[in-house]
């Protein structure tokens, strides 16, 4: 595909499979979501793992892939060499920023730490106003139950609020979720972004 996407996502996965079918089965049928829409997966370039998953299933559906891996990674994480753009950049903080800035919503999937501070970020980034892109943490097979049990009791404790929470859309039905984010993604989701608007 060599027009721009209408709807570009940015995956958050784990480099690792995992050891239920369900996550690799969700990543898969996220890459097959994005190539059936027209869309674009913006992703950490890595070919193991959930992330190898997504790639290949967007790639395979017709969508397009842009990865985006710093240098210290490329061998760690096999950088993916059939993304229609693959990015080697010097460090984490310009791989985020990249990825923050090409996509119009963020979707988290089964993942380890690298996964949660990429969420986090970007819900902290929201909260603050830096941009207003909707983001997405799929439940796959209660994957993230204790986490959102734990949200919950952070709002309990006064430390969080309702609004807060607000700022993301959890769900365990990846078609629901995904046209969610494709629906609250900002009115001019079809112009390029540029950089600074992450």
């Amino acid at each position: 595909m060599n027009h721009p996407a209408s709807f570009s996502v940015c995956v958050y996965c784990g480099s690792r499979p995992g050891t239920r079918p369900e996550y690799l089965e969700s990543a898969e049928a996220t890459g097959r979501w994005i190539g059936a829409n027209g869309g674009q997966l913006v992703y950490g370039g890595g070919r193991t793992g959930l992330m190898g998953a997504v790639a290949e299933a967007t790639r395979v559906a017709g969508g397009r892939v842009v990865g985006i891996i710093p240098k210290a990674l490329v061998d760690k994480e096999l950088a993916n060499t059939l993304c229609d753009e693959l990015h080697v950049v010097d460090t984490m903080h310009e791989r985020k920023a990249m990825m923050a800035a090409r996509a119009h919503a963020f979707l988290a999937l089964p993942g380890g730490i690298g996964t949660f501070e990429e969420l986090f970020e970007m819900w902290t980034w929201r909260q603050l106003g830096y941009h207003d892109k909707p983001i997405g943490l799929l439940n796959v097979a209660g994957y993230y139950d204790g986490l959102l049990a734990f949200v919950d009791q952070s709002i309990r404790a006064g430390l969080m609020n309702d609004w807060q929470m607000g700022l993301i859309e959890s769900g365990s039905e990846l078609d629901v979720l995904l046209e969610k984010l494709r629906q609250q993604a900002p009115p001019d989701r079809r112009a390029p972004l540029l950089t600074q608007n992450i």
